[in-house]
């Protein structure tokens, strides 16, 4: 009788979860504090990890500071993406509304949009793109300032 190698093992395959683009959470800046891009790497290295404690380790930052970070005025697109990175459902912010970010449409045109890059599982990068539909709210409200005050 002939004798057969086993199969080889599957491999398991990888659960791919879309982290949405979010607004980082506007904070006086400090070279050791939350930037912006520290935001998007934590939760890069959270999807990857699914460990808040690990996460915050691997970006030299406390866990504490993060669970206060998320509950800041203007943290609802991070904190979508904090719930997505673990898996969880999380309610869809709108991100081109200032009720649904708590932020208004200069803080979201200058800081822009945070979108963290996966690949296999894997943190890889971040992408910074720009905000366009806060751009054009932002310049309506410049428009319909200066024409208060009677520039045109």
């Amino acid at each position: 009788m002939k004798q057969y190698p086993p199969p080889p093992p599957r491999a398991l395959p990888v659960t791919r979860r879309r982290i949405p683009a979010f607004h980082p959470v506007p904070l006086s800046p400090r070279s050791d504090g939350w930037t912006h891009e520290r935001q998007a790497q934590f939760i890069g290295c959270l999807a990857e990890s699914r460990s808040v404690l690990a996460a915050c380790r691997r970006i030299s930052m406390g866990r504490e500071s993060a669970y206060r970070l998320r509950k800041r005025p203007g943290a609802a697109g991070f904190a979508a993406a904090w719930d997505a990175a673990l898996g969880k459902r999380h309610k869809p912010v709108d991100l081109s509304s200032a009720k649904s970010t708590g932020l208004d449409a200069a803080t979201r045109y200058h800081s822009g949009l945070l979108q963290v890059v996966m690949d296999a599982g894997r943190f890889v990068a971040i992408r910074r793109k720009a905000d366009h539909s806060a751009h054009l709210q932002h310049l309506a409200q410049l428009d319909r300032a200066c024409a208060k005050i009677g520039w045109s």
